[in-house]
């Protein structure tokens, strides 16, 4: 019974902040300004579908970028000793304690025409576009969400006992070996928890295209501002998209399941 009643204000805060806000737009999503059922709006919502899987195509490349860059470090720091872990995933986590809309505008007067990064390349002879295309939403979105990746592989990675890596290596396995047969395989779980912290809210996220991307826009963007004109079209965008989520989360779920098994 205490258990219970310690949960109750946890999961009043669900209901209040989580589940109700989900029922209305689901609500909105069906039902058209007279609050008559309609499937009209999920037609509406088929004209933004390059955004959707440009923003799908944008979160898969971020999150696959976060990997390479992630698993490395990570493992380089859950080698370290404890008191150099802590300190490097503090530095990981400092720019994490500033506003998320000033670190976009940190890199919008970093790649902007004139700013130092193209400056630099211009003295150099390169002549480029930083800002106002893909490639610095990618930036962007790496740059904030990085860290999302790092932490659930660290965490995985801190736990392999040093034991089987000496084992391994001195049963004749080369480093690459012990990468394949020891690390990799333990490492499975963290690599599936930091690829869905990462690509969920790469692939929902807002602002970071509005300030990097130009006239491209992600989903996040279009249901946003489609949202305070149409309120019913941009819920069932939202729908769509949490389905489109939820199914992703289910997939990782169970590939996760049978890697464990195996």
């Amino acid at each position: 019974m205490k258990s219970k009643a310690v949960s109750l204000p946890y999961l009043g805060w669900m209901l209040v902040f989580t589940i109700v806000p989900l029922l209305m737009v689901v609500y909105f999503a069906f039902t058209d300004v007279s609050g008559r059922f309609t499937l009209e709006n999920f037609i509406s919502a088929a004209d933004y579908s390059e955004v959707f899987l440009y923003s799908l195509w944008i979160a898969l490349i971020s999150t696959f970028i976060c990997l390479l860059l992630a698993y490395p470090l990570a493992f380089r720091i859950s080698r370290m000793s404890e008191r150099a872990q802590s300190i490097v995933i503090m530095l990981i986590m400092v720019p994490m304690w500033m506003n998320f809309l000033l670190r976009i505008y940190s890199w919008v007067l970093i790649l902007q025409n004139y700013g130092p990064l193209d400056m630099m390349l211009n003295f150099v002879g390169i002549d480029v576009t930083l800002i106002g295309n893909s490639g610095a939403v990618i930036v962007g979105m790496v740059y904030e969400f990085l860290p999302f990746m790092i932490l659930p592989l660290h965490t995985v990675m801190s736990k392999i006992d040093d034991s089987l890596i000496e084992a391994a290596q001195d049963l004749g396995c080369s480093s690459s070996a012990v990468f394949r047969k020891v690390v990799f395989p333990l490492s499975i779980p963290g690599i599936i928890s930091g690829i869905t912290m990462v690509f969920v809210p790469t692939a929902s996220t807002f602002l970071v295209a509005q300030y990097l991307g130009g006239t491209q826009f992600m989903i996040g963007d279009v249901i946003e501002r489609v949202f305070q004109s149409d309120h019913n079209t941009g819920s069932a965008i939202a729908v769509v998209l949490m389905v489109v989520i939820l199914g992703f989360l289910v997939f990782m779920n169970r590939f996760g399941d049978k890697e464990g098994v195996a």
